[in-house]
């Protein structure tokens, strides 16, 4: 098969297929998204080596006696082990030797296969569409937000970044009823977030006043600075970025106003699906690119431009 491949260099190779293990299936990847943590990567977050990528439609190919194949399929990213103590307290997202595709110790979906256990898939309602389909993981981390805040609908709420994850941020907040401003540096972006009825603003022209909730998912230490700033006393500011190296932080911009920090990563696949199925959430308009897996680091250089929005590798 082929498959994009990250060793230090990112290249195209000729891969034997991956085998499978008891309780896995072979999935025929159909697309593949390329996020801002997948070109993190390639710039050496995390150490990773091997396929990239994390987000993906797919049809399951093998074995032949699965009950899900020939099922067009999402699946989740954390892989757990079942048998640590978080496994064991029913905490198996942040399992002691959790593996992720195209993040940690495990190859990810930059590839025409890859394999998944069965228990991580959940089917693909037939009136989604691949190209909405492919968004299901960023739409069930920007579902997490409304986990991690309760009583939203009452809150003044901030998105800092207009890349995907915050525009799909801004649209499953606004579905709360939740005032919600997007603060971004691309015009046309804004716009996006507006027909998600959130209200979009250049991050100079931010109307003044604080936020009760502040999401930073603008992938620069920049953003955080900025959530700090505007997040009101006791408020609550979300980090959903993730970025090679550290970053600097004054501990006193959160113990003086006795702000919450709190990370969020991943979210309720179902429900995500559900918005996608019912077209309360329509994410294709964020689309740059389409391109096949043959011509994937040229998608991966296209991908890192300023202001381009979710690029797909199409590895039929």
């Amino acid at each position: 098969m082929q498959a994009l491949y990250y060793d230090g260099d990112l290249r195209l190779r000729d891969l034997p297929l991956p085998e499978l293990k008891s309780d896995e299936v072979l999935i025929r990847v159909l697309l593949a998204g390329v996020c801002r943590t997948d070109l993190e990567v390639i710039r050496g977050y995390r150490a990773f080596r091997g396929i990239p990528g994390h987000e993906f439609v797919g049809l399951v190919a093998g074995p032949e006696d699965s009950p899900w194949l020939g099922r067009r399929v999402v699946g989740e990213i954390n892989i757990a082990c079942g048998a640590c103590d978080l496994c064991l307290r029913g905490l198996s997202r942040y399992c002691r030797g959790r593996r992720v595709p195209g993040l940690r110790d495990r190859n990810g979906t930059f590839a025409e296969y890859l394999t998944l256990p069965a228990a991580n898939l959940h089917q693909v309602p037939d009136n989604i569409a691949a190209e909405a389909a492919v968004f299901t993981e960023p739409l069930a981390a920007a579902l997490a937000v409304t986990d991690a805040v309760p009583h939203l609908t009452q809150s003044r709420i901030l998105v800092v970044g207009d890349g995907v994850l915050g525009l799909l941020c801004c649209s499953v907040l606004a579905l709360q009823g939740s005032e919600v401003h997007l603060a971004g540096h691309y015009p046309e972006h804004l716009r996006l977030a507006e027909a998600y009825g959130a209200s979009g603003f250049l991050e100079r022209e931010l109307p003044g006043g604080d936020y009760d909730v502040i999401v930073e998912a603008s992938g620069s230490p920049s953003g955080l600075t900025l959530a700090l700033e505007r997040v009101r006393p006791q408020g609550t500011v979300v980090l959903k970025s993730t970025y090679k190296g550290q970053v600097a932080l004054d501990t006193a911009a959160l113990v003086v106003p006795e702000v919450r920090l709190m990370g969020s990563r991943c979210g309720p696949f179902p429900a995500a699906l559900r918005l996608l199925a019912r077209g309360w959430v329509d994410p294709r308009p964020l689309i740059a690119r389409s391109f096949p897996l043959a011509q994937g680091v040229e998608a991966i250089e296209f991908a890192r431009q300023p202001g381009v929005l979710r690029v797909l590798l199409d590895c039929q």
